[in-house]
């Protein structure tokens, strides 16, 4: 009898026929039978089996060493061909003589040899799935993918003469090609046997060997499966490992592993979607829910720290940057637990990252060290923060995203004049702009706040010209510059200059004053002299202040230098040429006259290097770092 889930069909059609309509077998008498003669039914049964019998017997496992070793599809393509064919034609066969004679004995011989071919076929089945595990890899998969025809039903293969790359005897052309020929004759055994009623065991054989094959990916990438306890209790450099290893794995799973499998149940169940889902969910869930699992699992468990943001944002971007994939290759709606899982992972680092963020600004609106730097140099702060904001400024794209959800800064915290562009209802400023401008602007409150604490107003000025500089730096050379814009710049470029002037009057002030607006009026010698005193007093006394203090910046030192210079060096240097004679007559005239214009610029020229230049431009000039100083946390 035929087995449960037999495929049902409504026709038959014998070698040389070229009609396929039941109705035309319905009367023997058309054909010459009398009634005393064997049905048509019956004729077609026999026939068939006498053509199937000799195939499928030389083929049974069971009676002939050589078929117990041998290879069907790899000894001879052609005569695999055939055995298809064979076994196709006598499932038609015995549905159509069943329509007659259900209890017929010719029923219960096709049955058992039905029952042969399956056993080889699902023999053959195991060994192309076992023996070609790399040529069926999913990389390998993912490679041939757009040259895997997407015929290979049963009906096609009578009529494609695949011989310039059948495996017995003859020839193929690349490795690639292998791979092809493997997954057809895959597509064609499961169709048979499908077909024939023998899905439960075509699938039992695919499934847990393919799964095998998933399982195994997975744990090679790396990813285990980790209790909420074991993550919880790991130090976070294990932690940091098995994120860097995440992140290797979720890009190779994606793009070949998960994505190889699809393609290949796809091509091998092609003919029936409801055991493409099924299988393709079997094979693949347990892997992707370890997979997709692990992100959650750390954002809720690990320990939290501003610094682990940046791996949080990795992870994140990793999901959202394969999202896509991950709706393409898990489709199906019974995988609709893997993509709740992988869009569950991205809420819960959405929220670890709002939390992070959070921590940091506390953190920077909290630090209070009372230390100054010496020279009115880089602060320590500075360089954190900026470090810090600019790794955030990288994941800009992601953040938009995930910050949406959190209230931006009240617009009245932003004054117009900081952000330097207009925001209103009809330009509005992006709110990811918004949130690293007020990140940088709780950095330069905390910055006015550490000048008040130098005891020399010129120095503190100096203090904030290099801290503002060096910010202004780091953003024209980061993604800072796009999300800040142009006018930021130049509005903080602004105050820079305006910090530097402050400097420069009330360090070079007195300096200027002292010398006359009219070098070359007429002076007596006692007015010539009281200037000259007056003058090394003053340059003296500034000199030994701003000689102490640093400008890290080039650029900025070299405008300072200039300013200051052009300011005192033309007024001294008439004056000198015009009085110098007169002060030559006079007694001691070397303590009148202490510098020459030539000494005056030379000791212009050697300010603002401060004595530790090697120390602080080796800070100033350090890379962004992941650590997070113990200040900031």
């Amino acid at each position: 009898m035929p087995r449960k889930g037999m495929r049902t069909l409504n026709w038959f059609s014998p070698k040389h026929s070229t009609t396929d309509s039941t109705s035309q077998f319905s009367s023997p008498s058309r054909f010459g039978f009398s009634p005393s003669r064997p049905s048509f039914s019956e004729a077609v049964i026999d026939r068939t089996l006498d053509m199937a019998e000799p195939m499928i017997m030389k083929w049974d496992p069971d009676t002939t060493t050589f078929a117990k070793v041998t290879s069907l599809f790899y000894e001879n393509r052609r005569e695999a061909k055939d055995f298809i064919k064979c076994v196709h034609n006598l499932q038609k066969a015995m549905h159509f003589h069943s329509t007659e004679n259900s209890r017929s004995d010719k029923l219960v011989r096709a049955q058992s040899l039905m029952q042969i071919a399956m056993k080889r076929l699902q023999k053959e089945f195991y060994q192309i799935l076992s023996i070609n595990r790399a040529h069926l890899d999913p990389e390998s998969i993912s490679t041939v993918s757009s040259r895997i025809s997407t015929r290979s039903s049963i009906s096609d293969f009578d009529v494609e003469d695949d011989d310039d790359r059948v495996i017995g005897g003859e020839s193929i052309s690349e490795v690639e090609d292998f791979s092809v020929v493997v997954m057809s004759d895959l597509r064609l055994i499961a169709e048979c046997m499908i077909s024939s009623g023998y899905a439960k065991e075509c699938l039992k054989i695919y499934k847990v060997i393919r799964k095998s094959i998933v399982d195994e990916g997975i744990y090679r990438l790396g990813v285990e499966k980790l209790s909420s306890s074991q993550v919880h209790k790991m130090d976070w450099e294990v932690v940091d490992l098995k994120i860097k290893d995440w992140l290797n794995a979720v890009d190779v799973a994606m793009k070949t592993l998960f994505n190889g499998e699809r393609i290949l149940c796809d091509h091998v169940f092609a003919f029936n979607d409801a055991i493409r889902e099924s299988c393709f969910t079997e094979i693949s869930k347990d892997g992707a829910m370890i997979l997709f699992s692990f992100p959650e699992n750390v954002a809720k468990n690990s320990k939290k720290s501003p610094e682990k943001v940046f791996r949080l944002l990795d992870k994140y971007t990793a999901i959202a940057e394969h999202w896509p994939e991950i709706e393409a290759i898990f489709s199906f709606d019974s995988e609709s637990i893997i993509r709740s899982q992988a869009l569950t992972s991205l809420v819960k680092l959405g929220e670890s990252i709002r939390t992070a963020l959070a921590e940091f600004e506390t953190a920077l609106q909290k630090e209070s060290s009372k230390t100054t730097v010496a020279g009115g140099g880089i602060h320590p702060l500075t360089i954190d923060a900026m470090n810090y904001i600019i790794l955030l400024a990288d994941y800009s794209n992601v953040l938009s995203d995930i910050l949406a959800e959190a209230p931006p800064p009240a617009k009245a915290s932003l004054p117009e004049s900081f952000f330097g562009i207009v925001d209103s209802d009809a330009s509005p400023v992006p709110a990811i702009s918004l949130r690293f401008a007020w990140l940088i602007l709780l950095l330069l409150c905390k910055l006015d706040g550490k000048a008040k604490q130098y005891k020399d107003v010129s120095l503190a000025y100096l203090f904030l010209a290099n801290n503002l500089q060096y910010v202004v730096v780091k953003v024209r050379s980061s993604n800072l510059k796009y999300l800040l814009g142009e006018n930021w710049i130049s509005k903080q470029e602004g105050k820079i200059k305006q910090f530097a002037s402050n400097n420069e009057r009330l360090g070079w002030g007195h300096v200027i004053e002292s010398l006359p607006q009219e070098p070359n009026a007429t002076m007596t010698p006692q007015q010539v002299k009281e200037i000259f005193k007056k003058f090394n007093s003053f340059f003296e006394q500034a000199h030994r202040k701003q000689s102490v203090c640093v400008v890290p910046n080039s650029k900025l030192r070299d405008s300072l230098k200039v300013s200051i210079a052009r300011k005192i060096l033309p007024l001294y240097r008439e004056f000198y040429n015009t009085h110098k004679h007169m002060m030559a007559i006079e007694r001691h005239s070397s303590h009148v006259i202490k510098f020459s214009p030539e000494d005056i610029g030379h000791y212009l020229s050697d300010l603002f290097f401060g004595p530790i230049e090697s120390e602080s431009s080796s800070s100033v000039e350090s890379s962004p770092s992941r650590t997070i100083p113990s200040r900031l946390r």
